[in-house]
């Protein structure tokens, strides 16, 4: 995978999460992924536990926006950052959280390894 190809996958990642199709998430993993949300985490195993984790507390497809971009990309194993941004009623930005994924792929482009690293914003405005 190179840097454009990563970058593809989160634009897949990122239009998987807005859609909460269920088809489509699945379809960004490997049959054997190990995910993470959170580096101390014992992973999710297998991409039917990753779909289903993502609809225990779905975000409103309207209620955030997500932008990621490839840092590195090194033969199967990449690093992206961008931010994730809720909003509130109103529209105006609630929560900004600046996000690290480590990544792993397979052959056929799917994610077989995900960590999420990722920090809030003290002030989301900033």
């Amino acid at each position: 995978m190179d840097q454009s190809d990563v970058d593809r996958w989160l634009e897949r990642y990122v239009a998987a999460w807005k859609s909460g199709d269920r088809e489509e998430i699945g379809d960004l993993f490997s049959a054997d992924v190990r995910y993470r949300y959170h580096p101390t985490d014992e992973p999710l195993e297998g991409r039917d536990a990753v779909v289903e984790s993502w609809f225990e507390e779905p975000d409103e497809p309207d209620s955030f926006a997500a932008d990621y971009q490839c840092f590195v990309a090194d033969g199967d194993a990449a690093v992206a950052v961008g931010t994730s941004t809720y909003f509130a009623p109103d529209g105006s930005a609630q929560r900004i959280y600046d996000n690290v994924f480590t990544l792993r792929f397979d052959a056929a482009g799917r994610c077989s390894e995900f960590t999420e690293w990722f920090m809030k914003r003290p002030d989301a405005t900033a």
